[in-house]
Order: structure tokens, then sequence, then C-alpha cells
């Protein structure tokens, strides 16, 4: 166990100092005891290096902003600790930092393991509107809805015990620290850079994951050159849970055979040699285990092509998706024709490019002053998707209500009146959760 201070992270090792070092990252809301059945095999061949993230498992709730942050504070944990060169697998979030590190560090990376992962998860709007919930309901709705997401149905049945662990390991992560999770993976996209990731990778994906499914698990082997695809046969998202012995299995297997061993001998202290290609021994496990999925090939779709450029329109557009939504945007400028496209344009580049990215105010004080604004001028029209816009930005309904009334006092109680029956209405459908 560690003292953790702001810029590194809560870990813990297993395992023979002499060994080489295999680092498992965890799911978003999980902690590191999501790989407690991996680990009496995996000690056999490395030390193995387990960590939490930020407010995840008791650990201090810093949270950070971006993958590039979490993959920065890990690398300063392990620099501490004198590790500097390492064979790392994650699962799902735990995945997106193993991409990070491979595209960013690519030294102190020997091998990859990506588990239930992808190179873009989901929508921006989708974590951002799961942010949405938390600060409004807390934590609860998030925690209740895991088992449906991680398991399936029939494991879920068939292991209370386990379906509890997963409903209170949510429910006691830190609120704040999820929300900066959430923001993290909805700017989070390598689709255009899988092809600079260097290393041996194992791509690993639940037959049932209805998250993180078959179709990205094939687009990241498309994508990286040195990439072979395992399916695991009757699991979902948190596949090293509901099957740990085929996961165990594809894990010793990948990091026997495809460790890259370093320029230099030894880093710091810590040896980066192969373990010996072995055939492990499972631990007899209560849970059933199904076919042990098998490393191969797969037909390579079409690669992603690449990203936009950084001009004033684009960074607009960008602020304008992450402000107002993916959805809404795409429904504006779908709508757009040669009479209005250059009104959108003109939008994107000075309201969202320039004014909506200046650094004086951050975003929560520009809903404020924006809601404001529109129930002044009376442009209720678009009230609707501002009090959106403002939710995703990070104000709670109450603050929402507080800006109207403070409104109502300057602005006109019948405005104040009819922006409150709009915000409202949006608010309800904003942080309702889905049953």
């Amino acid at each position: 166990m560690s003292e953790t201070p702001k810029n590194t992270l809560q870990y813990r090792f297993d395992g023979p100092e002499d060994a080489p070092v295999l680092i498992l990252g965890s799911s978003l809301g999980t902690t590191w005891h999501m790989w407690d059945r991996q680990i009496p095999d995996l000690i056999r061949h490395w030390r193995v290096f387990r960590f939490d993230m930020p407010g995840h498992g008791g650990a201090p709730a810093h949270p950070c902003g971006s993958v590039g942050e979490l993959a920065d504070r890990l690398l300063a944990t392990l620099d501490e600790l004198g590790v500097q060169r390492f064979g790392y697998a994650g699962c799902a979030f735990g995945g997106a930092i193993g991409a990070e590190l491979a595209l960013r560090h690519p030294h102190r990376v020997a091998s990859l393991g990506l588990i239930a992962a992808s190179p873009r998860f989901g929508t921006a709007d989708e974590f951002r509107q799961r942010g949405v919930i938390v600060r409004s309901n807390g934590l609860d709705p998030i925690a209740r809805a895991a088992p449906d997401r991680w398991f399936t149905p029939g494991f879920a049945a068939a292991q209370p015990a386990i379906t509890d662990w997963a409903v209170q390991m949510v429910r006691t992560t830190d609120p704040g620290c999820y929300i900066a999770a959430c923001e993290a993976l909805a700017a989070f996209d390598v689709r255009a850079e899988l092809g600079r990731i260097g290393v041996p990778t194992l791509v690993l994906v639940g037959s049932e994951d209805q998250v993180t499914g078959q179709g990205e698990a094939r687009t990241l082997v498309a994508g990286i050159p040195d990439a072979r695809l395992a399916v695991v046969p009757g699991a979902s998202h948190l596949a090293p849970v509901e099957q740990p012995g085929a996961v165990t299995d594809l894990l010793v297997r990948h990091f026997s055979s495809a460790w890259q061993p370093a320029p230099d001998a030894t880093f710091g202290g810590q040896s980066a040699l192969a373990a010996p290609p072995v055939k492990p021994v499972l631990a007899p496990s209560p849970l059933p285990i199904g076919p042990v999925a098998e490393i191969g090939p797969v037909e390579q779709p079409e690669a992603v092509p690449g990203g936009v450029g950084a001009d004033l329109y684009d960074a607009g557009m960008k602020v304008r998706r992450e402000v107002l939504g993916d959805a809404h945007v795409d429904r504006v400028l779908a709508a757009a024709d040669d009479f209005s496209g250059d009104f959108q344009e003109l939008v994107t580049r000075y309201a969202w490019g320039e004014i909506w990215n200046r650094p004086g105010l951050d975003r929560r004080s520009r809903s404020c002053v924006t809601l404001t604004a529109l129930v002044a001028g009376g442009h209720l029209d678009e009230l609707a998707f501002h009090t959106r816009a403002a939710l995703r930005n990070g104000l709670t309904p109450a603050e929402i209500k507080e800006v109207l009334l403070q409104a109502a006092v300057y602005c006109g109680v019948p405005a104040a009146n009819s922006a409150f029956k709009i915000a409202q209405a949006v608010i309800r459908e904003e942080t309702t959760p889905e049953e």
C-alpha cells in the first residue's frame, strides 16, 4: 500500500521483487480488486502492480481531467518506485490509459493488453450526460445499473454476492472524481493514432459485451500493427471478473510470448526480461469458466481517417459540440443550406471559436451569463438547449434555479416565469436516470 500525494496514485505490489513488472489497470467505477482472481497465477511470473484511480477504492479524491493526466500520474508513481519498463494490461478506462502510455511513452511499455477497450468510448454526449446524472442524483443510479452493463444476466443471477460487490464499489466512489473521469473519457479519441502503437498488443473482448463490443475490438486490431484479437465466450464487459480463468490464461500466454526486451538490460533495478513461456495451471474457481478463447488474426476493417485541423472554425466546432452536445449540433448543421450555412459558420467561428474559447471565464460562468442574457432578451427559443449546456458544463439544478431567480429580479417576473417552465422540463428530462 502507499501514501498518495496529489501527483501520484494509490497502488499495491504483489509477487517477487526481482520479477518483471506487469501493471493492471481497472475500469471506471471499479477498484484494483477487480483483478483479485488473476493475481495467484500472474505472480508466478511477474511482479504485479495495481493502482486505483482517484476517488476509487478509498484513494484520495484528486480528480484527473484527462486520460493523459492519469497516465502522467501513473508514470510519476512508477518513477518514484524505480520502475522504468513494464507490461501493461487494462480494462475499459484502464485500457485507455494503456493506449495513452503506448502512444506517448512507447519506451516504457514492453507489451500491451487492452480488455473491453475502445479507441473512442461511445460518444462525448453519453459521458457528459452521465456526469449530469451524478451531479443531480449522486452515484446510486449509476451503481444500480452497473451489473446490467458489466455482467451477463446469467452470471448476475447466479452470483448475487459479486453483483452486490459491484454495486457497492460504484457507490463508494467519489462523485467528483467519477464525473472528472467521465469528462476524460468524453475527450478520449485515439482512432487516428492507433498505427503508432508499436508494441505487441492483445485485444481481449467478452463475447456478450454490449458496452465496448467486438466492433470496437476489431477497430483496435485493424489499427494497431502488431495486434491479436481474443474473444472470451460467456463474458460481458468485466471479463476478468466474469471469466477469470480464461482471461488469466490469455494474459499469461500473451505476456509470456510477446514481451519486448528493452535495448538496455535493466531499468532502474527492475528487469524487463521476458518470463519463460509456460502453460499456466489455473487455480480452481467456484465460478463457471467457459472455453478459453484463442488469440488469432481477424479480418481488418477499413482504417479510421485522421483528425481535424486546428483553425478557428475547428476550435469553435470542438467547443460547440462539447457544450451543446453532438446530437444538437448535428441537427443544426443538417438543417443548414445555402441560405443559412454561412451564418452557422459565423456562429461556430466567432461565438464558439473566439468567445466561448476565451480563458477569462470558465464554462460554468459563461453558462450563467448566457442563461441570464437569454431571459433578459426574451430569447426563450434557445433557453432549452442552453439549459442542457449548463448542466453539461457543471451547473447543478439548484444553481440554475438561483440564476433564474436572480434574472427574475433584474429581467422581470414574466420572462423568468416562462424560463422556469422551460428549464424545469429540461432538468427533469436530463436528470432522470434511465430504468
